[in-house]
């Protein structure tokens, strides 16, 4: 569930050698391996994921920017073009003032600890630390000592290679090419001169001391401030996540970051070696995890499919050649969409009939009278259709206020463009569609702008507004009607322009 790395085995499992072995004694037994991948997520915790601490360092620069789900210029402009890192205990000021954050060198960089977790500085930062570091090795040696000047000057050009590096928000794919080898030039050369200069390092060491703070003096905090504040993230307090994160994530799972799997080149890097391994005939076949996370699920499982089956040899002309099941809870009234080419869910379903095998009906007046006496209090139980409107809006509010905001400011910029809908407050939009969220039937849609609403599709959004309404009768309906229509891509009224905008 917390991959980190997707291109090898979890080495805390095993080697490459224990896998093969593994294989091939499945192989005597005539068994083929079901191999679980998580293409929605991926596991950010502990500083491990090596993507994910390139896109801190570097930004929207980053090669690796584009494969989260981030969005860099969310409704908080203090955090355009930076990452919000919900990871601190505390408040950042109280945390920092606390020498809880601390700056480090580390092989040619500086780094950030905190506890367990450590975070990059970036490279074109790196003379808001050399300067000093210079300054104070220039006056430790004294007037006319020419001795080792040559070091000097190195450490001139790197902090002049460093401020030449291209920016952070570059979006210019030779700009991010060239940032991303540059950038490294700029560690390897650091690492090589630390390495054979003493002085240096304890100048380092000296420098270091300074940025990191005195207990009782707030000022002495500045300039570890300063640096923090120039980096493409922004270390905050956990709580701060349910209303201001900015990047997706798996449900409200802070360490679990989303990818962008409809993007082509991120499918490919991401599932790189999987392919592989069936290439190779270790895996005979495949489960996804979350599928209902995705963009666009069944876009994502017929890429699967293809390019499993070239993987595997198999004939283009089946659809479903390769063995693939997915991870879905069906509601009660819910069908598998057919275009789909999987062979079916993982089989929660039938778990769950299976597990009525071991209930005794008899009992179930029993059980009743129990459960209304933990969970009520011997009141009257309360229908689980209320119940879950209520768990659901509450889920929005507590941890995902965040999102519905950003859904509301959405809708927001879409009622603009009409002179028939660009009267709806921001609070209204952000109310209706959290009613709407509340009353939707089953855990999600499948419409996408590719093509046709299904009838599914359409019953369920319909049902939604219907219950919105009937649950909220003081909310005026036209608010309703404008997402119903931005929901089932119905025209809006007015002008063939702004019909067109919609």
């Amino acid at each position: 569930y917390d991959v980190a790395d997707p291109s090898q085995l979890n080495p805390e499992i095993g080697t490459d050698a224990d896998y093969w072995a593994w294989i091939e004694a499945l192989r005597a037994h005539d068994m083929g391996h079901v191999l679980d991948i998580v293409p929605n997520h991926m596991g950010i915790a502990k500083s491990a994921n090596p993507w994910w601490m390139d896109v801190l360092e570097n930004g929207p620069s980053s090669r690796y920017a584009a494969f989260f789900d981030i969005t860099w210029r969310p409704v908080k402009a203090e955090l355009a073009d930076k990452v919000l890192i919900p990871t601190l205990g505390d408040q950042y000021g109280a945390v920092l003032e606390k020498q809880e954050l601390q700056l480090r060198y580390r092989e040619g960089a500086f780094v950030v600890a905190y506890h367990d977790d450590w975070f990059p500085i970036a490279p074109d930062t790196f003379p808001r630390v050399l300067v000093p570091v210079l300054d104070r090795w220039l006056a430790a040696r004294g007037e006319g000592d020419t001795e080792g000047l040559f070091d000097v000057d190195e450490l001139r050009s790197i902090i002049n290679a460093a401020e030449h590096l291209p920016p952070r928000g570059a979006v210019d794919a030779d700009a991010i090419e060239t940032r991303a080898r540059e950038k490294e030039v700029v560690k390897r050369r650091l690492a090589q001169l630390v390495d054979r200069c003493e002085p240096l390092r304890a100048q380092i060491d000296e420098t270091l001391q300074w940025f990191n703070g005195a207990p009782g003096d707030p000022r002495s905090f500045d300039p570890l401030d300063g640096l923090l504040s120039a980096q493409s993230y922004r270390l905050a307090h956990w709580r701060t996540a349910s209303e201001e994160i900015n990047y997706r994530r798996f449900f409200d799972v802070n360490q679990l970051a989303a990818l962008r799997m409809e993007d082509p080149v991120v499918f490919a890097e991401v599932h790189r070696f999987v392919f592989e391994l069936l290439a190779r005939g270790a895996a005979t076949g495949l489960r996804v995890d979350h599928v209902d996370g995705l963009f666009a699920p069944g876009d994502y499982l017929r890429r699967l499919q293809a390019r499993a089956a070239t993987a595997l040899g198999a004939p283009d002309a089946n659809p479903r050649s390769v063995y693939l099941v997915v991870e879905k809870i069906l509601g009660a009234d819910e069908h598998l969409p057919g275009d789909w080419p999987v062979h079916g869910t993982t089989g929660y379903e039938f778990a769950a009939a299976l597990t009525g095998l071991f209930v005794d009906r008899r009992r179930e007046r029993e059980f009743e009278r129990l459960y209304t006496r933990v969970a009520f209090g011997g009141r009257d139980p309360i229908v689980f259709e209320d119940l879950a409107y209520d768990c659901r809006k509450r889920v929005m509010h507590e941890t995902m206020s965040g999102d519905i905001n950003s859904l509301g400011h959405q809708l927001n910029r879409f009622s603009e463009h009409n002179r028939h809908f660009r009267d709806f407050t921001l609070y209204s939009l952000i109310a209706t569609i959290k009613e709407v969220i509340a009353c939707f039937p089953v855990y999600r849609t499948y419409i996408t702008d590719a093509g046709p609403l299904s009838e599914h599709d359409r019953r369920y959004v319909t049902q939604a507004i219907r219950d919105a309404r009937r649950r909220e009768p003081g909310m005026t309906g036209l608010v309703f009607d404008f997402v119903a229509r931005m929901l089932l891509h119905a025209p809006t009224t007015g002008t063939p322009e702004q019909r067109e905008d919609q």
